[in-house]
């Protein structure tokens, strides 16, 4: 059965309210209560209401969507102004160690994948796999502390950070993913934006504090439009600062060389895993004879999996991995079961010589 879902017109809101006022119980005051929460904590004056959709999900929760009179100020012109000012005023704050440029033999590549900031999942569905926006950015920057002090146990020259692979939820205004894949989401697509790129400027910052660090931009499925926007303005952020370089561009996958080590990134809902070998040796073919150690990290199925191709019984050339999440099972996932997979943020320390000798791993 087709659930009704009302549209109110501004009279009929304002008829709502006054009968609020005389104390008159209407059966959906509940849901109302929760709208006004709403437009309180989103400082929206009733009056702008223009319209209320409401509807119920699959486990009985009540929802509801808004429309307001000046959402045409909500727009991409807008945030943009929002994002010139932080800039404007943006000094960058962190200490390099005092390091030579021969101190340290290692690299550390950081790639927490798959945050998905604006996933939203219900503590009363999923358990205690909810998730909204600040349980996604808590855990990042949690781990993020944590795998810094796990890394400061290596000499280090280099930091590779990994930006990308679905740090947002969706892209555009109705909560849907580039492709229009419809999600159930926490928060407005603005407010995800800006949460994602002040958690990526910290991180940077405290990155920064250990090597020279070269952040690099892997396009994915979920936000394939603003994930691209979102890289751009981390590099302007950074502009000019010492140590601090970037690979922004659009291209599905990425080469990075580090001592011995050849690395790839992707998102993994592009090119098949079987072609990615190839594929490496076609598009890097320079660097392909140059490196002993191939690898291939990959994003998109947020749970671990290793795959080794090999070019011969006893040379393996390239090692392909899958990198955990640290998001929740959102509605869909948990009815379908997929919610079990452990969650982290993962990275990897890369021997100038010795390829990748460790991985680092803070589950929650």
């Amino acid at each position: 059965m087709n659930t009704i879902r009302p549209r109110l017109t501004p009279e009929e809101w304002e008829v709502i309210k006054k009968l609020r006022e005389q104390d008159i119980q209407e059966p959906s005051v509940s849901s109302q209560t929760e709208l006004d929460d709403f437009l309180s904590n989103h400082n929206i004056n009733h009056n702008s209401v223009e319209s209320v959709k409401f509807w119920q999900t699959q486990s009985g929760e009540t929802r509801f969507s808004i429309v307001s009179k000046n959402k045409r100020e909500l727009n991409v012109e807008n945030l943009f102004k929002e994002l010139v000012e932080d800039l404007k005023s943006y000094a960058p704050k962190f200490s390099r160690r005092a390091m030579g440029p021969s101190v340290g033999e290692n690299c550390f590549v950081f790639a927490p994948s798959d945050i998905h900031i604006g996933k939203y999942a219900s503590e009363d569905e999923v358990g205690s796999d909810w998730y909204n926006i600040d349980r996604a950015v808590e855990r990042t920057r949690k781990a993020t502390h944590k795998m810094i002090e796990m890394a400061s146990g290596f000499p280090l020259n280099k930091v590779i950070f990994v930006v990308g692979n679905d740090i947002l939820h969706v892209d555009n205004v109705k909560s849907t993913t580039t492709s229009g894949t419809p999600q159930d989401t926490d928060g407005m697509w603005h407010e995800c934006f800006v949460a994602a790129e002040r958690l990526y400027v910290d991180i940077i910052e405290s990155l920064a504090s250990l090597a020279d660090v070269h952040v690099v931009f892997v396009p994915s499925n979920h936000d394939y439009i603003s994930g691209f926007m979102l890289a751009r303005v981390l590099k302007a952020f950074f502009d000019g600062c010492e140590g601090i370089t970037f690979d922004v561009q659009p291209s599905h996958r990425k080469y990075i060389s580090y001592g011995t080590s050849l690395m790839g990134f992707s998102h993994g809902d592009g090119a098949k895993e079987s072609d990615l070998p190839i594929m490496m040796a076609q598009e890097a073919s320079e660097e392909w004879h140059k490196h002993q150690n191939r690898y291939w990290y990959l994003g998109h199925i947020h749970h671990k999996k290793n795959v080794k191709y090999q070019v011969s019984k006893d040379y393996p050339a390239v090692t392909v991995e899958y990198l955990r999440s640290p998001s929740g099972a959102d509605s869909w996932h948990h009815r379908k079961g997929y919610q079990h997979a452990p969650k982290a943020i993962e990275g990897f320390i890369h021997h100038e010589k010795n390829g990748q000798v460790a991985r680092l791993t803070y589950a929650f």
